[in-house]
């Protein structure tokens, strides 16, 4: 496994189990959402002091990831 895919966590009691940031209340998907509208990295850093140039990384891999996943399983919470 990628090291970086360990900065993306999974915890109910954070965002209702969302993938998270390094058990921050930063979303995956906030992440995703903030690339898509065209911010640059160093943007994102500017405005999200605690987010790191490995969480960016970590998220795009988490979302290749998902992306290319060959089934979908249901976890138990």
């Amino acid at each position: 496994m990628n090291p970086l895919l360990q900065r993306i966590t999974l915890n109910p009691k954070v965002c209702n189990g969302k993938p998270t940031i390094r058990n921050m209340r930063f979303t995956v998907s906030q992440m995703l959402e903030l690339l898509s509208a065209g911010m640059t990295h160093d943007e994102i850093l500017e405005d999200y002091p605690f987010i790191e140039q490995e969480d960016i990384r970590a998220c795009l891999l988490f979302a290749s990831k998902m992306a290319n996943a060959h089934s979908v399983i249901t976890l138990a919470a």
